[in-house]
C-alpha cells in the first residue's frame, strides 16, 4: 500500500476502535448513575457485564476466522452500526431484561465482528520494525479517541445533572446519545472511505465454494494443530490474560474511590477522565519504547508497576489524603496502558503464517480475554465474603497478584526466544 493509504487506513481503523468500547464500558465513570437510572443493584451489573463478557469470549475464537474470510471494510461498519443502534435502544432506558439483550448486541458486534478484523489489518500493514510503534500507537489513538469522548460526555454530564433523579436520567441519556452518535458517523466514514483493497493487505477473502469447503474441514483442522503446537501462541494468550485482568481494575478503581476514599462521583468522574487520557501517553511512548528496547522487558517492567500500583491502593490507610489516591489511580492507568500498548507487539515473536494470521489472533484472544467472565464473578464474590469496603481491596490485591503471575510468564517468553536465538 502506498504510504498514505497505510496510514490513512491506520488512522480510520483507530477511530472505529476508540469509539466501540467506551459506550460498552460506561459503568468505569458512571457505575453509580448507572445503578440507580437503571434500578439495578451491583449485582445485576456485575451479571450483566459476566453475559456481555461470555459474548465476547465465545466471540473472539470465531473473528479470527471470520477476519480471515470476509472484508474488514464491511465488518467494521457492520460492528460500528449495531453498536450505536443498540446504544440509542439503551439510552430509552429500557427494562432489565432489554438491558441484557443490549449488552449481548454489543458483545457480539465489539467482538465477533470486529475484533481480530481490526488487529488482523494492523499486523499487516506494520513492518517487523514497525511492529511495537503501531499497536502502540492504535492503543494510544484509541485513548485519545476515547478520552476525547470521555471529556465530552463529562461536559454533557455536567451541565444536565442538576443533583435530583431526574436530572440524572436526562444527563445519562446525553452521555449514551453522544456515544451512540459518534459510532453511527465513524461507521459512515469506514463504509464511504475504507478501501476493501487487494488480499495480501487485507483479510483473506476465499472465493470459491470448494475453497471454502476445504478451510472449512481440513485446512480448518490442520491450521489449528499448528497454532495449538506453538508455545508462544499460549504463553502470549496467557500474558495478555494476566495483564488484562490488571487492566480490568480500572472498571473498578472509580467505585473503589466513591465507596472506600468518599470521593464525589463528579470528583471520581473527573480523576477517570485525567487516566483515560493517559492511555494515548501510554500506549504510544509505550510502543516507541518496544521498539526501542525489548518488548518483553517494557512489557514486564510497565505491568509490575500497575501491579504495585493496585497493591498500594488497596493497602494504604484511608485516612491518607484523597488526592494521593486519585494520583495512584491515575499512576496505575499510565502504567496499565503502557502494557496494553505494549503486548499485543508481541505477535511477531509467535511465528503465526499470514494465511492463519486472524485463527491466531482469535485463538490468543480466546484465552487472552478470559477475565472478561470472570472478572465480574470474582467481584461480585470478593464483595459477598469480604462486604462492600474490604471486598474492594481484596479484589485490587488480587488484580496485582495476577500482574506478578504475567510477568512470571513474560521471563519465560523471553527466555524461550532467547535460547532460540542461541541454539540457532
Amino acid at each position: 500500500m502506498k504510504k498514505f493509504q497505510r496510514y490513512f487506513q491506520f488512522l480510520l481503523i483507530v477511530l472505529s476502535a476508540g469509539s466501540i468500547y467506551p459506550l460498552i464500558f460506561l459503568r468505569s465513570g458512571y457505575q453509580e448513575t448507572i445503578l440507580a437510572v437503571f434500578n439495578l443493584s451491583a449485582g445485576q451489573l456485575n451479571n450483566i457485564y459476566t453475559i456481555l463478557g461470555l459474548a465476547f469470549v465465545f466471540g473472539y475464537f470465531p473473528s479470527g476466522w471470520l477476519a480471515d474470510r470476509f472484508p474488514a471494510k464491511k465488518l467494521l461498519t457492520l460492528s460500528l452500526l449495531m453498536c450505536g443502534l443498540a446504544g440509542l435502544w439503551f439510552a430509552q432506558i429500557p427494562s432489565h431484561t432489554s438491558v441484557l439483550f443490549i449488552y449481548m448486541i454489543w458483545g457480539i458486534f465489539s467482538v465477533f465482528t470486529f475484533w481480530s478484523a481490526h488487529l488482523r489489518i494492523v499486523k499487516l500493514i506494520s513492518s517487523a520494525e514497525e511492529e511495537g510503534r503501531f499497536f502502540g500507537v492504535l492503543d494510544g489513538g484509541r485513548g485519545i479517541v476515547e478520552a476525547g469522548l470521555a471529556t465530552g460526555a463529562l461536559f454533557i454530564f455536567n451541565r444536565l445533572s442538576g443533583g435530583t433523579d431526574a436530572s440524572d436520567v436526562v444527563a445519562l441519556q446525553g452521555v449514551i446519545y453522544l456515544y451512540s452518535f459518534t459510532m453511527l458517523l465513524i461507521s459512515m466514514l469506514v463504509m464511504l472511505f475504507v478501501k476493501e483493497g487487494p488480499k495480501s493487505d487485507e483479510a483473506r477473502r476465499v472465493d470459491d465454494e470448494s475453497a471454502s469447503q476445504k478451510k472449512l474441514g481440513k485446512e480448518f483442522i490442520s491450521d489449528m494443530r499448528v497454532l495449538m503446537a506453538n508455545k508462544y501462541v499460549w504463553l502470549m494468550g496467557f500474558i495478555i490474560c494476566f495483564s488484562y485482568a490488571v487492566y480490568w481494575m480500572i472498571f473498578y478503581v472509580g467505585g473503589f474511590l466513591q465507596t472506600n476514599i468518599n470521593i464525589s462521583a463528579i470528583r471520581v468522574a473527573g480523576v477517570m477522565v485525567v487516566s483515560l487520557w493517559m492511555r494515548p501517553i501510554g500506549g504510544i511512548v509505550g510502543g516507541f519504547l518496544a521498539d526501542r528496547f525489548n518488548k518483553n522487558m517494557v512489557l514486564a517492567i510497565a505491568l509490575i508497576s500497575a501491579s504495585s500500583g493496585l497493591l498500594a491502593l488497596a493497602v494504604l490507610p484511608v485516612t491518607m489524603p484523597q488526592l494521593l489516591f486519585e494520583g495512584l489511580v491515575v499512576y496505575y492507568s499510565l502504567m496499565v496502558f503502557i502494557v496494553r500498548g505494549v503486548y499485543w507487539s508481541l505477535l511477531g515473536a509467535c511465528k503465526i503464517d499470514v494465511a492463519m494470521l486472524g485463527l491466531g489472533i482469535g485463538f490468543i484472544s480466546l484465552i487472552a480475554y478470559l477475565p472478561d467472565v470472570g472478572t465480574p464473578l470474582i467481584n461480585s464474590a470478593l464483595l459477598g465474603v469480604f462486604g462492600e469496603t474490604v471486598g474492594q481491596n481484596a479484589f485490587l490485591i488480587y488484580g496485582a497478584v495476577l500482574g506478578t503471575l504475567g510477568v512470571m510468564l513474560i521471563f519465560v517468553f523471553n527466555g524461550l526466544l532467547k535460547k532460540e536465538r542461541h541454539d540457532r
